[in-house]
């Protein structure tokens, strides 16, 4: 016979939702027209205002969204059913992160070894050559099909500077996670605090290096998003990660004054968890980037 706690807890009626939708609706909207310089008319607002309006939407969603399911959390209204639910949304929100880093990967490696060499007069569509007699490929690409519409940059990011800083600092920071959720676990709080809080710094200063070294690429290489396909494949990638990292690290920070609080015990921590899944995720995928756009 069941109990009350193994029923399916059903929450109010939300509105968080709908502004999630508007919220996603308007970043990608102001994306695609900030990326295509679009504007309605002269006088109108541009993407990047637009953009900037639908992040503030999306973080009041979650500020309040994740606000709500915290106190529901604290006030023991989740059942263990609640938390497979929880575990499940998760791993599929994991997944589909998967999914889209693979898509801009697969695009990368299309261009590297088919396009862009097609273009060149290699391969069974090498009568692309006939749209830029001249054009010789060669990646990182340098020399641009059409260098008036698209300059090429002067140079590339090396691999063994900046981001072989960050791949360092990254990696280190799945360990310390890794040892704050031991210590949680072990019900150490003052070892979880400090492992937790050195994780959100490593992230906080990743993101540092990395705006330090796309101003480097804008005014000392020209290696920007509309300098060809090596820029907008490179931007692309490296960008979204940037933006995954900057979701991380606001997490674990949340973490972090969750765990100051007093949130959390050594059986009841799934929203540690999560983060720390997710910060996993984000340094995996560091590694791929490391490996196929800074060095190969």
């Amino acid at each position: 016979m069941s109990t009350t706690h193994e029923h399916y807890y059903v929450p109010a009626q939300s509105k968080w939702p709908i502004i999630a939708t508007l919220g996603l609706l308007t970043t990608v909207y102001g994306l695609g027209s900030w990326f295509n310089d679009l504007k309605a008319g002269r006088d109108e607002i541009g993407g990047p205002v637009i953009f900037f309006v639908g992040a503030l939407l999306i973080a009041w969603m979650l500020f309040g969204w994740f606000g709500n399911v915290i106190q529901e959390g604290r006030a023991g209204l989740y059942s263990a059913q609640m938390d497979r639910s929880f575990r499940w949304g998760m791993s599929w929100f994991i997944f589909s992160e998967v999914m889209f880093f693979l898509a801009f990967f697969g695009a990368l490696f299309y261009v590297r070894y088919w396009a862009g060499p097609w273009l060149a007069g290699e391969g069974d569509k090498g009568i692309s050559h006939m749209l830029w007699p001249n054009f010789e490929y060669a990646w990182p690409l340098l020399e641009n099909p059409d260098p008036k519409q698209f300059p090429a940059p002067a140079g590339t990011i090396g691999a063994w500077g900046l981001p072989l800083v960050n791949t360092i600092l990254l990696v280190s920071s799945s360990f310390t996670v890794t040892f704050a959720h031991h210590a949680l676990k072990d019900g150490e709080r003052r070892k979880l605090k400090g492992w937790l809080a050195l994780t959100v710094l490593l992230g906080v200063t990743f993101l540092i290096l990395q705006a330090e070294e796309y101003l480097h690429a804008y005014r000392e290489l020209g290696l920007t998003l509309g300098s060809g396909i090596y820029g907008a494949t490179f931007f692309m990638l490296t960008g979204f990660h940037g933006a995954h990292v900057t979701i991380g690290a606001i997490i674990l920070a949340v973490m972090l004054v969750r765990v100051l609080r007093g949130h959390f015990t050594p059986d009841e921590h799934f929203g540690f968890e999560a983060a720390s899944w997710y910060w996993h995720f984000v340094d995996v995928v560091w590694i791929g980037l490391f490996v196929f756009v800074y060095v190969l």
